[in-house]
C-alpha cells in the first residue's frame, strides 16, 4: 500500500484477486453507511417481528445484498484503484448508479419504516418528519422524471465529458462525493420505477415505461464514445503507477466496455421485474372491475338500456302528442 496524501494506493498490479483484497481507505464513508443501513433494516425487521407481523424474506434479502454490494465496491482494494484505474472507477460507478439502487429499493424500507417505527413519543416524531419530507415540494421535484432522468445522464456524460471529474475526483472529499452522486443519482431513477411504498407523485405504468425505454438506450453510448477515443478522455487516469504496468488506452477502452455492456443485464431484470408488476396491476385492476360489475350490473349495459329506455319515452311522449293533436281536429 502507498499512501498519497489521504489516499492509499494498492502497490499489486490490478487483477480481479487484487481488487476483492481488504484494503479500506482512511476514511470508508459508504462501508459504514452501508453496515448502518443494514443494521437499522434488520432491527426494523425484527421489530415487525415482534409484533407478529410478516415482512417478505425477499425483500430483506434484496436489501442486505445492496448493502453488501455497497460495502464491497467502496470498502475492498477497487476503492484504492479507482483514485487511477479508469476500468475500476467505470465498475464502481456502474454498480453504485445501476446494481445497488434497485436492490435498496426493492427492499421496500420506507414501507418498513412506516410499519416497524412505534406511533408514539420519539417514533411518532419519525414518522411526522418522514411524512412531511415526503410529501415536500423538494421531494415531488426530485423524483419527477423531468429531473431525475437528465440527472441519471448527467451522471455519465457530464461528469466524462467535461473537466469535472478530473477537478474533484482526485481528492478524498471530492471522489466520496461522486461515490455519493452516482448512488443518489440511481435511487433517485429507480423510486418512481420500481417503488411500492407511498409517493407524492405517482406515474402510470406506461409512463414509467417510457422513462425506462428513454433511458435504457442513452446512458450506453458513453461507453461507445470512451471506446473510439484516441486519447485519454480523462486527465485524472493519464498517470497510473508505473508498478501497475497498466496501457492507458487499453484500459479506458475497457472502461467503455463496461458502459457499454455492464448496464444491459441489469436494465433488462429491471424491466422483467417492471413488466410482472405491470401485469399483476392489470390482473388486479380487472377483478375489481369485474366485482364492481357484478354488484351493479355491466355500465355499457345499463347505459344502453337507460338509452332504449329514453328512447321509448320519447317516441311515447310523441305519440301522446300526436294523438291530442288529432282529436283536436276531430
Amino acid at each position: 500500500m502507498v499512501r498519497r496524501g489521504l489516499i492509499d494506493l494498492p502497490e499489486a498490479p490490478p487483477s480481479f484477486g487484487a481488487m476483492l483484497s481488504w484494503q479500506p481507505q482512511p476514511f470508508p464513508l459508504l462501508p459504514a453507511i452501508a453496515i448502518a443501513a443494514a443494521a437499522l433494516y434488520v432491527l426494523g425487521v425484527v421489530l415487525l417481528r415482534r409484533r407478529n407481523r410478516t415482512w417478505p424474506w425477499w425483500r430483506t434479502a434484496c436489501f442486505l445484498s445492496g448493502c453488501l454490494l455497497l460495502a464491497t465496491v467502496t470498502g475492498l482494494a477497487i476503492e484504492g484503484y479507482g483514485y487511477k484505474l479508469f476500468s475500476a472507477w467505470m465498475f464502481q460507478h456502474l454498480t453504485l448508479s445501476m446494481a445497488i439502487p434497485p436492490l435498496l429499493v426493492l427492499g421496500s424500507p420506507g414501507v418498513l419504516l412506516l410499519r416497524a417505527t412505534p406511533h408514539h413519543g420519539l417514533g411518532r416524531l419519525l414518522l411526522i418528519t418522514a411524512l412531511a419530507g415526503l410529501r415536500s415540494r423538494t421531494t415531488r421535484l426530485l423524483l419527477h422524471p423531468g429531473f431525475t432522468i437528465p440527472l441519471f445522464l448527467f451522471s455519465y456524460y457530464g461528469v466524462y465529458l467535461t473537466s469535472i471529474l478530473d477537478v474533484v475526483g482526485s481528492s478524498v472529499a471530492g471522489h466520496l462525493s461522486l461515490e455519493v452522486f452516482f448512488l443518489a443519482s440511481g435511487i433517485l431513477f429507480v423510486v418512481p420505477v420500481l417503488s411500492i411504498g407511498p409517493l407524492p407523485i405517482r406515474q402510470t405504468n406506461l409512463g414509467r415505461f417510457f422513462d425506462l425505454f428513454v433511458e435504457m438506450p442513452l446512458h450506453v453510448f458513453i461507453g461507445v464514445i470512451l471506446m473510439m477515443a484516441t486519447e485519454p478522455v480523462v486527465r485524472m487516469f493519464e498517470n497510473p503507477p508505473a508498478g501497475w504496468g497498466v496501457d492507458v488506452l487499453a484500459d479506458q477502452k475497457s472502461a467503455g466496455g463496461l458502459a457499454w455492456a455492464y448496464g444491459e443485464p441489469v436494465a433488462f431484470i429491471v424491466v422483467v421485474v417492471f413488466a410482472i408488476r405491470w401485469r399483476r396491476d392489470e390482473v388486479r385492476e380487472s377483478a375489481i372491475s369485474e366485482k364492481y360489475r357484478d354488484r351493479l350490473g355491466d355500465e355499457d349495459l345499463l347505459a344502453y338500456n337507460a338509452y332504449l329506455t329514453d328512447l321509448n319515452k320519447a317516441a311515447s311522449a310523441t305519440m301522446r302528442t300526436t294523438e291530442v293533436r288529432n282529436g283536436q281536429l276531430r
